[in-house]
């Protein structure tokens, strides 16, 4: 199998063989270990404030999502939300459940928000933004220093999940002024899925502090409270948590968050050059390094990711809903080389000769 989406994604044989071990104890100073060190580089990684704490949840990145609104926020605040495709719109979905008051900026599809887009909202009384900063359903990379200043100006707690941009681009916590920043282990990070990751600013820790929430299993002041001694509440998936801190280990060795950033550009710039040709358009103005997003001008989007997965062994990631048959996505992180992208194209023309694209 080759793996061109976006998580889960390839990983590599150090992260595989962690995979196959026996799954240690954790309740042990080894893990707590692990773990403290596993939050130093995350906060290193996006350059978060020295007050900061990092929670990693046993849970996909919707967890860490809902875990934030419903820590973060409550009915009292009024949010901004940008809802701009499906993952972006999945907050207005949680913002909906715990009855959070919200106003949706929907920008058109495959395009960024822009200044005059966020005029309307100024001094409004808004007390947050939240923000998919890479929307991958549709491949749109927001300006997040940008959206940062606004939150600046009009003193809202923002909240950035950069689940599939983490490492694919540059993202500084306190250059944009972020609150809280969301990924997960199963994107650039490249290991099994099942642990999102949650980093928060002071000010946003003094409102999880104050804040009242009805949950146990998601409750971020257990969870903080644990992390001090570099456990968590309940049992963890402890064989991911291994496998990251494998990778950030090896990131940081390899020259750190801008290397791999850089590794990752270089890997979509070689396949956005050797589609040329090719009967697909980019559907996006703002691209992340993380992802191509390709309408096929000659053929169902659907169609061609099962011809490439039951033909050719190759995965490329779907959409799905009104996108099905209109947009796929090429992902650029995980174990994959420029040789991969070689094969990719192949059976892009193989299935051009074919007529089937």
């Amino acid at each position: 199998m080759l793996n061109f989406t976006v998580g889960p994604v390839m990983s590599d044989d150090e992260v595989l063989s962690i995979g196959g071990e026996q799954v240690p104890y954790f309740r042990t100073q080894e893990f707590s270990d692990i773990m403290l060190e596993n939050e130093s580089i995350m906060k290193e990684f996006v350059n978060a404030p020295d007050a900061s704490k990092v929670v990693f949840i046993t849970g996909s990145g919707t967890a860490s999502m809902e875990a934030v609104v419903m820590n973060v926020f409550s009915p009292k605040d009024k949010l901004l939300v940008v809802d701009g495709g499906s993952f972006g719109h999945r907050f207005t979905e949680i913002c909906d459940i715990h009855h959070i008051p919200y106003t949706a900026i929907t920008p058109k599809r495959g395009h960024t928000v822009t200044p005059e887009m966020l005029q309307q909202y100024e001094s409004k009384g808004y007390t947050g933004l939240l923000v998919n900063i890479h929307e991958t359903s549709t491949g749109v990379l927001y300006d997040a220093k940008l959206l940062g200043e606004f939150c600046q100006r009009n003193n809202m707690v923002y909240v950035i999940d950069a689940i599939s941009s983490f490492l694919a681009d540059h993202l500084d916590m306190t250059e944009v002024g972020a609150d809280v920043i969301i990924t997960g282990s199963q994107k650039v990070l490249a290991c099994a899925p099942g642990i999102s990751i949650i980093v928060l600013s002071e000010r946003a820790l003094k409102r999880v502090w104050n804040n009242e929430t009805k949950t146990m299993y998601l409750d971020l002041k257990s969870a903080l409270k644990n992390a001090e001694r570099g456990q968590t509440p309940f049992t963890p998936a402890v064989g991911i948590l291994r496998q990251i801190n494998a990778r950030l280990r090896r990131i940081k060795k390899n020259g750190g968050a801008s290397t791999e950033i850089s590794k990752i550009k270089l890997q979509a710039e070689d396949f956005r050059k050797k589609i040329i040709g090719l009967p697909f358009e980019i559907v996006s103005e703002s691209m992340s390094n993380a992802l191509t997003p390709l309408h096929p001008t000659t053929a169902s989007a659907h169609e061609i990711f099962l011809k490439l997965k039951d033909n050719y062994g190759i995965w490329i990631c779907p959409n799905g809903g009104d996108m099905k048959d209109t947009i796929f996505r090429v992902g650029h992180f995980g174990a994959l080389t420029t040789d991969d992208n070689d094969t990719l194209i192949a059976a892009f023309k193989d299935l051009q000769l074919k007529g089937d694209i």
